[in-house]
This record gives structure tokens, C-alpha cells and sequence, in this order.
């Protein structure tokens, strides 16, 4: 199997990355995909006795500790799963290394938790968002529903969404997802209201055509996070889908404060992505992803 075809899961073995662990088994059925099982050692969160123990086996004998705990998961979660698992343990700090290790194995998504009872994962989340070289899905919440019915897509007429509007299509495929688009608006302008509502019925339109099942809807709110996450429990979503944004003239990604709220307080799994530059011939070209 191709290095693309990996699906990233970073792993301290909590209650919350289990779950993500978890929800990234059908992504990987339906994609065709491996998952690549992460723990990485960030040696500032260990204990002094684990570094003490660390230093006297200079053989390499904790790490094998580490990398055997890391093993027993993925045969357990293999067998759940019905996909291969691989496995990796990395040392290092925790965003730079699952970062580095999504651009090793060329991964085609990253799916991890947003918090943790403890620091490890839930402090790394928006870096590793902003840094990745590949879509990353953040599992916030305790209960999923299996598979993915509905998508929600939301749009606003800031840039260009094709790119955008043609991932949401990709990931319906795998699942057979309903996407469900929605436009926030905060006025009362009749002209930026009107806008709204042509590009709206366009983009839902254009996802019709591609055989993908989809609704559009005008929804009244001032807080874009806030609007969005309680529109997506109202339609019963199962992935909300967002977009970071990529500075003038710079390489480097940054998430907007809406984008940051959503990842942080959504309860449903959420999609981000990065812009590729890529040209979609497309029939509509001024709306896009909340960032």
C-alpha cells in the first residue's frame, strides 16, 4: 500500500484519544487507508523517575516499553477495526512531531482529539491544525454517531470556496453524506443579503449536479462559532467542515478566531483544511469557508 494511503492517529492512551482512534476506523475502511498509530515521548512531561529510568537504558530497553504499550493498541484496535495498524513512537515536542511524521508518511489525514484531562494532546490541537500537511480531523465530545450522514458546510463571500465545496463533495463520497450548506448573516443590508442568497442556491446547485445529496440555508446569527455549532446539532451533523487561510506572500497557515472556536467547542468532529492553490472551473467564485 502506498505511504499516501495512511491515515495519522496520535495516541496517549486517554479516554479522548481513544475516541479518536475510534472514529477514524471507517475513514480508513472506506479510503482504503492504513493507520499509523502515534505516541510521541515529550520528555518535559515526563515524570523524573520515567527520565531516570530512560537514562540507565541506554539500549534502548524503554523505549521498547513504550513501543510494545503502543503495539498492544493497535492489535486490539486492529481487530475492531478490520484495517492494518502500524505503529510509531517519536520523542520530541508533541506538534512537531506528529507534524513531521504526517509529512513522512505522505498522510492523507491527521484525526485526533481536542482536549485531554490531560496536557498532551489538547494544547498541541491548532498547531498541529495550522501546520500539517494534510486535512486534520479534531474529535471533541464523547459520543459519535457511527458513520457520516451529514456534512456542514459553512459559507460566507470573503474568497473563493470551489476548492473548498469540492472537498466536502470528495468526503460525501466516501461516506454517502448529506451536505448541508449554511450562510450566516449578521445584516439587514438587502444587497449583501441578496449576494448571500445567489451564491447559496449556486454552490448547492453545483453539489446537486455532482449527485451529492444537499440542503441550503440563511440561518441569523452575530456569533459565527456559536451559530454554526448549534446549527450543526439542530441538522444532526456528523462533520462540520472548515478552512484555514494562508497569509499573503507567506507559506505559513493561520486559523481564524471563528475557526479556533469551533475546533475548540464543537462536540462534532471537525474538518480542516488548507487551500492548495488548486483551480476549480466552477460556476460561482466569491463565497468560502468561515475561517
Amino acid at each position: 500500500m502506498k505511504s499516501s494511503d495512511q491515515i495519522l492517529v496520535p495516541t496517549n492512551y486517554s479516554a479522548q484519544s481513544t475516541i479518536a482512534l475510534e472514529q477514524s476506523y471507517n475513514l480508513a475502511r472506506l479510503t482504503k487507508s492504513e493507520i499509523t498509530l502515534l505516541n510521541v515521548m515529550e520528555e518535559d512531561l515526563l515524570s523524573p523517575l520515567v527520565r531516570l529510568l530512560s537514562k540507565r537504558h541506554q539500549d534502548g530497553e524503554f523505549v521498547k516499553l513504550i513501543q510494545k504499550k503502543v503495539n498492544d493498541l493497535a492489535q486490539k484496535s486492529a481487530r475492531d477495526a478490520k484495517v492494518k495498524i502500524n505503529t510509531l513512537v517519536m520523542r520530541g515536542k508533541v506538534y512537531e512531531e506528529i507534524v513531521k511524521a504526517a509529512k513522512t508518511l505522505k498522510a492523507k489525514f491527521i484525526v485526533m482529539a481536542t482536549s485531554d484531562s490531560g496536557s498532551f494532546i489538547g494544547s498541541n490541537t491548532l498547531r498541529v491544525v495550522r501546520e500539517a500537511p494534510c486535512p486534520v480531523i479534531t474529535i471533541g465530545g464523547s459520543v459519535h454517531r457511527p458513520g457520516c450522514k451529514n456534512i456542514v458546510l459553512p459559507l460566507d463571500l470573503t474568497k473563493e470556496t470551489n476548492e473548498k465545496v469540492s472537498e466536502a463533495i470528495e468526503i460525501a463520497g466516501y461516506f454517502g453524506s448529506a451536505i448541508r450548506v449554511v450562510s450566516l448573516v449578521d445584516t439587514d443590508d438587502e444587497f449583501i443579503v441578496n449576494k448571500l442568497k445567489r451564491h447559496l442556491s449556486q454552490v448547492k446547485e453545483f453539489i446537486k449536479s455532482k449527485g451529492v445529496t444537499c440542503t441550503g440555508e440563511m440561518i441569523k446569527g452575530h456569533d459565527v462559532a456559536k451559530s454554526i455549532i448549534d446549527y450543526a446539532k439542530k441538522v444532526k451533523a456528523d462533520l462540520i467542515m472548515i478552512m484555514t487561510q494562508q497569509e499573503i506572500n507567506f507559506t505559513q497557515f493561520f486559523i481564524g478566531s471563528a475557526a479556533q472556536q469551533i475546533i475548540n467547542h464543537s462536540d462534532i468532529p471537525v474538518l480542516s483544511i488548507h487551500p492548495s492553490g488548486k483551480e476549480y472551473s466552477t460556476s460561482y467564485s466569491s463565497t468560502s469557508l468561515y475561517s
